[in-house]
């Protein structure tokens, strides 16, 4: 992000505390509380934004070395990844030619050849089809035409995009238009996978996702855990299309008043979070990235999975034993230096998100599957809200969201 950015999105968070407001979109919507429930528009859903649209599956991380590999299950089309010898990302159809069983069942991993376990052919981590045991039985087999169904793949910026549809195209740049400029300023393309962690819940995963749509409810619910470290009700909102970027001030914006603007950090002093559509909220700096991305439930609904993954610059996460410290304590981020140790983050997704948001997420559903409850309100300083739910809506061709 560009120092002019960083310094103006700073001042705006400052002058929002000082004066005690907080984004105003300046309008309020009804939010029908079906969508969360209905079965038709959850298949319509997964067609849409799932298995006919690009996927950011992971960072580069992930793929640390020629020939690491990660396997995706959660968007209906099973997705091998891997890193070829010449370093190169490739992704395909985790299914062998001949009977369509997995090549590769384990999450992730260091493998050149791929066998499947049925009949023993076996792949590169290129694709190709490399051996097919007694060939002689089985007839012959143009090789060059049968290696594993190739899907289209990019990483750019750090990023890790596989589109599940073999015959579509990917372009990330058109995908995420300015933000294309403004990721590769935070080196997610160095940084290091040090952890992951899955929270699954009885809640629609658009309630899931709504949970990082305001900042209103930090010093209510959070009041104990992440209200201690952020002040709430403070908010930088900037839409990309259908993406956005939402930034919020914590407690290390009072140490900036004290310096240079020059010496301004936006890493030190707030969370920067993207989303990109549909589901991946993306908490970026320089020292740390965390990765979430939220699925729906096939068949139901009322269920979502959540994965979280955890990325640190390499001379921090060479230092990651050694900052162990306790999130209840208000002290498991270190503003003044911009780093946090794994134990902490894990700490704060299971005490804020999975034991607070989503706790309040699944009471949401079960009111919402009541059908007694027809809708519910987003504010005016819920400018996410709006967002999200309004791209969902067109994406899917349906009315925007009508005003409260």
């Amino acid at each position: 992000m560009k120092k002019e950015l960083q310094i103006s999105i700073i001042k705006e968070l400052m002058s929002q505390l000082d004066e005690g407001r907080n984004v105003d979109a300046g309008v309020q919507f009804k939010m029908p509380t079906d969508s969360y429930v209905c079965p038709e528009r959850a298949n319509r859903e997964q067609q849409e934004f799932f298995r006919n649209h690009p996927q950011l599956i992971g960072l580069s991380g992930d793929l640390p070395s020629p020939g690491s590999y990660l396997t995706n299950d959660d968007i209906g089309v099973p997705i091998l990844a891997t890193r070829d010898k010449d370093g190169v990302f490739h992704a395909f159809l985790n299914a062998c030619r001949h009977r369509s069983v997995k090549v590769a069942q384990e999450e992730r991993g260091t493998k050149n050849v791929f066998t499947c376990p049925f009949h023993h052919w076996s792949y590169a981590n290129t694709g190709n089809l490399l051996t097919i045991p007694n060939n002689d039985h089985f007839g012959d087999v143009d090789r060059s035409c049968m290696g594993l169904v190739e899907l289209p793949a990019v990483e750019q910026s750090g990023l890790l995009w596989v589109h599940p549809n073999p015959q579509a195209s990917l372009d990330v740049d058109q995908l995420l238009g300015p933000l294309a400029e403004e990721f590769p300023s935070f080196g997610m393309q160095t940084q290091v996978a040090v952890g992951q962690t899955t929270i699954e819940k009885n809640l629609n995963w658009k309630f899931a996702n709504d949970t990082f749509g305001e900042t209103y409810h930090f010093g209510k619910l959070h009041k104990d855990t992440l209200g201690r470290l952020y002040y709430g009700n403070n908010l930088h909102f900037e839409e990309f299309g259908r993406h956005h970027r939402f930034v919020t001030a914590n407690r290390g914006i009072d140490a900036m008043r004290t310096l240079p603007e020059s010496d301004w950090d936006i890493g030190k002093c707030t969370f920067v979070l993207y989303h990109l559509f549909p589901n991946v909220q993306l908490i970026t700096s320089r020292a740390s990235t965390t990765l979430i991305r939220i699925y729906p439930s096939n068949n139901n609904p009322g269920q979502s999975v959540t994965r979280i993954g955890f990325y640190y610059a390499p001379e921090i996460a060479a230092e990651a034993d050694d900052l162990e410290t306790d999130a209840a304590h208000n002290d498991a981020y270190d503003f003044s230096e911009g780093r946090a140790s794994l134990s902490a983050a894990l700490e704060v997704f299971k005490s804020t998100v999975e034991n607070e948001d989503y706790v309040m997420g699944e009471m949401q559903q079960k009111a919402a599957e009541s059908g007694l409850l027809k809708e519910i309100i987003f504010g005016r300083n819920e400018p996410a809200l709006h967002h999200f739910h309004n791209n969902y809506r067109e994406a899917l061709g349906e009315p925007l969201l009508e005003r409260a």
